[in-house]
C-alpha cells in the first residue's frame, strides 16, 4: 500500500450508554448534545462512503443520509476529526464479554452462519474464541463499521484509526473477538497485516464467502487486542497515550468508574512507556 502525506487529524471516542468509565482517561465530557451530534458525523460517514461502494442502498440510509444501527448507542466508537471537527474516519467496538453463547452475538446474523457447507464451522470457530476469551480473562466483542473518507482514504488514516482501535481495547482491559471484512480496497488484507488472523475450527480456516447482502467477497477475522503485529506494537502503545488525553464524550451520566488494567502489555513496561510519550 502507498501512502499519501500524513493528514493532520486529532481523535474522539464515544461511549456506549450506561457505562462504567476506566480512570486512565484524563477528558471526559458527559455531553448528550455533543455525543449525539457526533454520532450522526459518524453514520453520515458511513452512510455516504457505504453506499458509494455499493455495499448498501439509498433506502437503507435515513432521511439526512446516516447508516443507522440500533447497535450505535451500546458501542464505543474512535473517531478522527479534521482541522475543522469533521469525522473523516471511524471503527466501533461492540462490547459482548456477557453474551450468552452465539446465538446472543451481532455476527451470527452474517451471511456465513447460514451456510449449509460452513455455518456449523463458523459457529464452531466462533464459540472456540468467546471460550479463549473467559479462559484468560479478558473481554470479547466485535469490531466493525469501518470508514475513511476518500480524501483521506490512501493516508495514514486507514492505519492509523485500526491501531487507536487497538489501543481503546487495551486501555479497557484487553479483548478478544471478530471483525467483518471486506475485500473492497483491501481492508480484509490490510486488517491482517496489522495483526487480525483467520478464524479456525476443526484444524482448517474458515475461508472468504460472498455476501449476497453487501455484494462482495467478504471474511471474518479474528483478532487479540494483546498480540498486534509487533512492528506495530510501538505505535499501539503510544497511540494509547494520545487516547488518554482525547475527548471521551458521553451521552449519558457514568455509573463508576474502575482502575486500568493492562493485559497484554507488560504493565512494568507499558506505564514508563506511557509517561515517556507524555513527555
Amino acid at each position: 500500500m502507498v501512502f499519501r502525506a500524513k493528514s493532520q487529524t486529532r481523535f474522539a471516542i464515544l461511549t456506549p450508554s450506561r457505562l462504567s468509565m476506566p480512570k486512565v482517561f484524563r477528558n471526559v465530557d458527559v455531553n448528550k448534545r455533543r455525543h449525539q451530534n457526533l454520532l450522526a458525523d459518524m453514520q453520515r460517514l458511513r452512510g455516504r462512503v457505504y453506499e458509494s461502494d455499493g455495499a448498501i442502498r439509498r433506502n437503507e440510509l435515513t432521511a439526512d443520509g446516516r447508516h443507522k444501527l440500533n447497535i450505535d448507542d451500546n458501542s464505543w466508537h474512535v473517531l478522527s476529526l479534521d482541522s475543522n471537527g469533521e469525522v473523516v474516519a471511524c471503527l466501533r467496538f461492540l462490547e459482548e464479554t456477557d453474551a450468552s453463547g452465539f446465538d446472543a452475538l451481532r455476527v451470527r446474523h452474517a451471511a456465513l452462519a447460514r451456510s449449509p457447507v460452513l455455518g456449523a464451522r463458523f459457529r464452531r470457530a466462533v464459540e472456540k474464541e468467546i471460550e479463549q476469551a473467559h479462559n484468560t480473562a479478558v473481554g470479547f466483542g466485535e469490531v466493525g463499521g469501518w470508514a475513511v473518507r476518500e480524501d483521506h482514504r490512501w493516508t495514514p488514516e486507514s492505519l492509523r484509526i485500526v491501531l487507536a482501535t487497538y489501543a481503546l481495547l487495551e486501555l479497557l482491559g484487553s479483548s478478544l473477538g471478530v471483525a467483518t471484512a471486506t475485500f473492497r480496497h483491501g481492508s480484509a488484507t490490510i486488517l491482517q497485516r496489522i495483526g487480525l488472523s483467520t478464524l479456525q475450527a476443526d484444524g482448517e480456516e474458515i475461508p472468504p464467502y460472498h455476501d449476497p447482502n453487501y455484494g462482495c467477497l467478504m471474511q471474518i477475522l479474528r483478532f487479540d487486542s494483546r498480540f498486534p503485529n509487533p512492528r506495530y506494537r510501538e505505535w499501539v502503545v503510544r497511540l494509547m497515550s494520545d487516547l488518554t488525553n482525547a475527548p471521551v464524550v458521553c451521552g449519558e451520566n457514568l455509573t463508576g468508574v474502575f482502575g486500568r488494567v493492562w493485559r497484554g502489555f507488560e504493565p512494568g513496561k507499558l506505564v514508563p512507556a506511557l509517561q515517556e510519550c507524555r513527555g
